[in-house]
């Protein structure tokens, strides 16, 4: 039977095992896929761990992975713009992408251009559409500049480039150890932690013109006060303390109509997902891990076929 890697309680790594699971049956709506390769997300382990179980609760076994790739094997009923033997992307409801086999819904799904890779569109869903919508909702101008707060991630990696396409200046905030990796992408690294604040103004002593957040807490509020436009700040992680300052949170879209235009910013060069980790399915549990101590460079991706 298919194997899948999952969480049987909510908790530590040590909830987690790979079982063998019946093939799924695509109900109406949903696509059976292949999956090809998925996304290692922070929202894996948050889920994992239970931080959302009162307003997101999962019937357990869950599992885990929320993005993939693959090629659709079976459609259910209703489904429309799509066939067998289709190579699709797309996001899945909190659970199911560590897997041999998944349910994509149609309404999150799209499809995959030759030009992109399995591995590429596997990062695309979650990561690449929180920076792409987050940047979006900045309406970046030409020479404004960026503060990306967490910076060395998944999300982050992928809002350096949306943004330093649109003609932004950015500076990035993420860990000594990804220094190198924020720079490549053209943005100027500064370190985390205490004084962070004043790094970042000796490099914009005018302030930012706007910042994208994507660690939340002290993190967020210890930048905040240099965007003198607190409505210009939008968080992806912290809706609390959105609240307290004035600014935007947003949840993001994972629709066709959000999805697709990723593919071609892939297929134009204008955006590298930075995957700099493929490992096998059967090592999912070292794969999460990296990511859950904060230690992954750029995106993780289980390599399923």
């Amino acid at each position: 039977m298919p194997k899948a890697y999952v969480f049987t309680e909510y908790g530590g790594p040590e909830t987690q095992t790979f079982v063998d699971l019946p093939r799924p049956v695509p109900g109406p709506g949903q696509l059976l896929v292949a999956v090809h390769a998925a996304g290692v997300n922070p929202v894996d382990w948050k889920l994992r761990a239970g931080y959302v179980r009162e307003v997101i609760p999962l019937t357990l076994p869950a599992t885990l992975g929320t993005e993939v790739s693959g090629v659709v094997e079976e459609i259910g009923d209703g489904v429309k713009g799509f066939a067998v033997g289709d190579e699709v992307f797309g996001a899945l409801p909190f659970a199911g992408g560590y897997a041999e086999y998944a349910l994509l819904p149609v309404q999150s799904a799209a499809h995959k251009p030759a030009a992109v890779s399995f591995t590429d569109a596997a990062t695309l869903s979650v990561s690449a559409a929180t920076a792409h919508q987050g940047i979006g909702l900045l309406n970046l101008k030409p020479g404004a500049t960026v503060l990306v707060n967490g910076a060395g991630g998944g999300v982050g990696v992928a809002a350096v480039q949306i943004a330093r396409a649109l003609g932004a200046t950015v500076i990035g905030t993420a860990g000594p150890g990804k220094a190198e990796l924020v720079s490549s992408l053209g943005a100027t690294h500064v370190t985390y932690g205490e004084g962070v604040a004043d790094r970042v103004a000796a490099i914009a002593p005018n302030g930012v013109d706007a910042i994208l957040d994507l660690v939340g807490g002290d993190s967020l509020y210890a930048v905040a006060h240099l965007a003198a436009d607190k409505s210009r700040i939008i968080t992806a992680v912290d809706p609390a303390a959105a609240s307290e300052l004035g600014s935007g949170y947003f949840q993001v879209e994972q629709n066709a109509e959000a999805l697709s235009p990723l593919t071609g910013l892939v297929a134009s060069g204008a955006l590298d997902p930075h995957v700099t980790q493929v490992v096998p399915l059967a090592e999912a549990a070292s794969a999460l891990a990296a990511v859950e101590a904060g230690h992954s460079l750029g995106k993780t991706i289980l390599k399923v076929r």
